[in-house]
Order: C-alpha cells, then sequence, then structure tokens
C-alpha cells in the first residue's frame, strides 16, 4: 500500500467524530458524554420570542385581539373618513375655483356691455338734443314768418281743377229719367251721368244743352261750355 499522509489536525477531527474508545478508562471524569456536547445558542430574538408566545395562553391572545380589534376597526374607519373628506373637499375646491372663474368672467362681460350701453345712451342723448334745438330754431322761425306767408299767400285751388279745366263738354242725351254728358279729356271720351263723381270730389251737378257745371264740396265750381260747330 502506499504511504498516506496525514496531518495531525485532521486526525483529531476523525478521533472527534468517532468519539471515545470506552475500553480506555476514564476515572477522572474527563470525557465528555454525548449529552454533555455544547448546544449552539439560540439567537435571542427568537428566544424572546418563544418565551412571550409561552408566556401567553391561547385564551389571552384571542382576548388581547378582541381587546385590540374595536379601537384599530375605529381608527381605520377615521383614516377612511378623513382620506374621503379630503378628496371631497378637493373636488369641492376645484369646482369653487371654476365657478368662482366662471361668475368672474361673466361680470366682466356684463361690465363691457353696460359701459357700452352707457356709451350709447349718452350719445342717443346728444342727438336728441341737437334734434331739440333743431326743432326750438324752427318753430321760432315759422312764428317770425307765419304773418307774412299769410298776407302774400293765395288759396291753392282744389286738386284736379287745372286737368278739369282741359276737358271739353261734347253735349249730353236723355235715356227716360237718366241724363248723361260726354266729355274729352285730351285723349279718351268719357260718359257721366247727372250726380255722378267725376274726379277726385269733384261732381257733375248739372247738365244743360250748352254747358255742363262741375262742383266741389269746397265751394269751387267750374263751367264746361259745348264746342260749336262751324
Amino acid at each position: 500500500m502506499p504511504a498516506r499522509h496525514i496531518s495531525s489536525q485532521s486526525f483529531d477531527e476523525i478521533l472527534s467524530d468517532l468519539g471515545d474508545d470506552p475500553a480506555i478508562p476514564d476515572p477522572h471524569g474527563i470525557r465528555r458524554t454525548p449529552s454533555q456536547k455544547s448546544t449552539p445558542p439560540r439567537p435571542p430574538s427568537q428566544s424572546k420570542g418563544n418565551h412571550f408566545s409561552e408566556s401567553l395562553s391561547p385564551i389571552q391572545i384571542k382576548d388581547f385581539a378582541h381587546a385590540y380589534a374595536g379601537p384599530i376597526t375605529i381608527f381605520g374607519v377615521l383614516v377612511a373618513a378623513a382620506g374621503a373628506f379630503f378628496m371631497a373637499y378637493q373636488a369641492l375646491n376645484n369646482h369653487s375655483q371654476g365657478t368662482l372663474e366662471e361668475s368672474q368672467k361673466q361680470i366682466t362681460e356684463l361690465k363691457k356691455e353696460i359701459a357700452l350701453m352707457r356709451e350709447e345712451i349718452h350719445q342717443d342723448q346728444d342727438d336728441l338734443y341737437a334734434e331739440i334745438d333743431e326743432l326750438e330754431v324752427s318753430v321760432h322761425l315759422l312764428k317770425e314768418k307765419k304773418p307774412e306767408m299769410r298776407t302774400s299767400s293765395k288759396p291753392l285751388a282744389p286738386p284736379h281743377e287745372l286737368e278739369l279745366r282741359r276737358w271739353r263738354y261734347l253735349g249730353s242725351s236723355q235715356m227716360g229719367a237718366t241724363q248723361q254728358a260726354y266729355f274729352h279729356n285730351g285723349k279718351n271720351h268719357l260718359v257721366f251721368e247727372k250726380g255722378s263723381q267725376v274726379l277726385g270730389d269733384w261732381r257733375l251737378s248739372t247738365i244743360e244743352k250748352e254747358q255742363a257745371t262741375i262742383t266741389h264740396p269746397q265751394g269751387k265750381f267750374l263751367v264746361l261750355k259745348a264746342i260749336k260747330s262751324q
């Protein structure tokens, strides 16, 4: 067999794994039994947790949970209510801000419209005062010229008088109780019964062989004589 080289440290570890030989006496109790081997120390946190869980019975744990369940629930409800109130306040604040801006915009527009209407009213007042001044001047001038117009003016002729003066009387005819007169107005021949309306307010009042009389309600009358044939 080939030779093996084992270090002293490896040899001690092998002996330690195999344990002490019971055949060798140990009068002084130097050997350590397997039960005397040192166990690794537990972490402080684990030992404390086990000590706390071991110190509380299941009934005590249940009572502890019941005792703190109410305050925890109330605290959660208060937190949720505070969050909801904050969100509602933010929404209301945003809505109020938008409404306020819209109201301010409308107020600005109304102010502009009122200012424009005020300017138009002032302009209308100025125009009205100017027209009143012109009317006062016109009335004053009419009062001054009125006597002169009365002395120099002539009575106006009734309407259609000049036109009727150009008519020609052609003669008359009698058919029973109806008497008619014939005229020529320069364009057409016309026939009218006695008492009928001739032109405007003029009426045929009398019909004779040589002439016809046309009267006006204002008291004016025209006599149209028949043209004698040669």
